[in-house]
């Protein structure tokens, strides 16, 4: 594979899965993604602080994806309802990296810096999904509120995914969890 074929942070991002997993992530080297990619360790670090961002590089996305499915709700929508349309965004996001989230998950879960990573994503994206429902007029607690438990569900329903064979069921998976939730949470 030549150095000048394009997605480079693609190719990188497959090497560092595959590696990691072989190897072990804490064995695993930048010299030998870059390696294993077709590419330097220079070009490495264009795209990449380290080799923990390998696992994180699609956080833009996510992201995104959650709060155009919050806009696109009706403005009429009850918080709940318009991070619905978030989850829609995001199950659509994940269906065809079902493997790859599966590989990805192990990896961080038998890493405590990696989990810190992870966790650290997800309160950052609890903000960015409290700031969204805030400018829908929700108070600011509701926001917080709202945002953590959406999260939260979300995160409950993704490990429960990529412990499964489905790479379809992500949405299913979520109202799952949001019906337990509401069970809990009545009276």
């Amino acid at each position: 594979m030549s150095r000048w074929e394009p997605d480079a942070a693609g190719r990188l991002t497959k090497a560092a899965t595959a590696l990691f997993a072989e190897q072990g992530y804490d064995e695993t080297t930048v010299a030998q993604i870059a390696e294993a990619a077709g590419l330097t360790k220079r070009t490495f670090f264009r795209y990449f602080a380290d080799k923990r961002e390998v696992l994180f590089d699609g956080s833009h996305e996510f992201r995104g994806r959650w709060l155009r499915g919050i806009d696109a709700a009706p403005a009429s929508a009850a918080p709940m309802e318009a991070v619905a349309g978030a989850f829609d965004e995001v199950a659509r996001l994940f269906e065809d990296r079902h493997s790859f989230a599966r590989v990805r998950a192990q990896i961080i879960s038998g890493h405590p810096e990696l989990q810190e990573r992870e966790l650290i994503k997800l309160q950052l994206l609890s903000a960015d999904v409290a700031a969204a429902l805030a400018a829908r007029g929700l108070s600011p607690n509701a926001a917080t509120l709202a945002a953590q438990t959406a999260v939260t569900v979300f995160h409950v329903a993704f490990a429960r995914w990529v412990s499964q064979d489905d790479p379809v069921a992500l949405r299913r998976l979520i109202d799952e969890s949001l019906s337990e939730l509401r069970s809990v949470t009545t009276a």
